[in-house]
């Protein structure tokens, strides 16, 4: 290889490789390119990660307390928390006291149903399930009636509220009973509020938030 050097109009000098290769390197460079190394195998792309899998349970937790299992189905209710006025027994003062729900249900998938004292979640199909409340927690709208875990307690009919064993109610709206104001012993009041209801079937169980799963 010979290195020469030339001089540009700015008086800059710049170096160019000037490469010779004689017959003999021919000769070698032929003889030799049978040997040459054989190119690196390209690296094998990376397998993408797989998509983490969507959570089953729809539903947060109530209160202190989850439910390990998934959902036989979600309905929505829109209706009204029916309250009467009566004493408190503790301190004789008159305040809003519930008395029933009465609500329709309904969800994407043809479910229909209504929900009333008990409390009552009852198909069209005219199966029941009638709950026990075991926990509570505020709802993240202050004037909304509170989350609910309830057990199932009873059932009546085959259809589609045959098997649940607990049920939840969820992202309420509304509902909360005002204040007493000059409301009379014996006075009712309907407030409005809509919920959802998250049933679940054999299989589920009830277990502390904190406790391992």
């Amino acid at each position: 290889m010979k290195m020469h050097a030339f001089g540009n109009s700015a008086g800059v000098r710049r170096v160019v490789a000037v490469m010779t290769v004689s017959a003999a390197a021919l000769m070698t460079l032929a003889a030799t390119s049978s040997n040459a190394a054989t190119p690196a195998t390209p690296a094998t792309p990376a397998t993408p990660a797989t998509p983490a899998t969507p959570a089953t349970a729809p539903a947060p937790s109530t209160g202190v307390f989850i439910i390990d299992g998934t959902p036989l189905m979600i309905v929505h209710a829109t209706g009204f928390q029916i309250y009467t006025c009566k004493a408190d027994a503790t301190t004789g003062k008159l305040a809003w006291m519930l008395k029933a729900p009465d609500a329709t249900l309904d969800n994407a998938s043809g479910f229909k149903g209504k929900h009333y004292a008990g409390p009552t979640w009852e198909a069209a199909d005219g199966s029941k399930v009638v709950g026990r409340k075991l926990a509570d927690q505020p709802s993240p709208l202050a004037d909304a009636v509170p989350w609910l875990l309830l057990e199932a307690a009873s059932h009546e009919g085959a259809g589609q509220l045959a098997n649940v064993t607990f049920i939840q109610r969820i992202h309420t709206v509304g509902g909360k009973a005002p204040a007493i104001g000059a409301a009379k012993e014996g006075d009712e009041i309907r407030v409005a509020y809509t919920a959802d209801y998250v049933f679940y079937g054999p299989g589920a169980i009830m277990r502390h938030a904190n406790a391992n799963p």
